[in-house]
């Protein structure tokens, strides 16, 4: 059996107001056009998440209204906002789902999608993962609790600038 993880930044926030809480920034303009761009990418290649595992920012919580996807669970924690590589392994071994969308931010996501790959994908925007940066990762495991690190294969990376062109 396998699982399938999509891994994607949360979509460019706004800076508009400096008082707002880090936690509180909503999207910008460009980050509600980036969102459903991704999620057309994901349909188009059957790609659909069954469970969303997702910091409690306001950013990835818009990124995931404005995605208008579908799944089975939808869980928000506050453990993902910001988190390490590590934090996010840790999350992702406890999913039930078959396909997991993890929604998240750098430096954390970056660094986690370098460490999951077996190879990391030919693409130069990989290394900075940009807002709203997609990967989509098969696993040859059963279960999330046994996922580790340099284990994933790479279906697809891309970034909203190349779908919104």
């Amino acid at each position: 059996m396998t699982r399938t993880l999509i891994l994607t930044r949360h979509a460019k926030s706004s800076w508009d107001d400096p008082a707002i809480d880090d936690h509180d920034r909503p999207l910008n303009k460009r980050g509600r056009k980036s969102a459903p761009a991704i999620a057309g990418w994901l349909r188009e290649n059957g790609w659909l998440p069954d469970e969303v595992l997702s910091s409690t920012s306001a950013r990835t919580r818009e990124t995931w209204d404005r995605m208008g996807l579908d799944a089975n669970k939808v869980c928000f924690h506050r453990s993902l906002y910001h988190a390490d590589s590590e934090a996010m392994l840790a999350e992702l071994s406890g999913a039930t789902e078959p396909t997991v969308l993890m929604l998240g931010h750098n430096p954390g996501i970056a660094a986690f999608a370098s460490r999951i790959v077996r190879r990391k994908p030919n693409h130069p925007r990989f290394y900075d993962y940009p807002t709203c940066a997609t990967t989509v990762m098969r696993f040859d495991i059963d279960d999330w609790a046994d996922i580790r690190w340099r284990s994933g294969q790479v279906l697809g990376f891309t970034i909203p600038r190349e779908l919104l062109e």
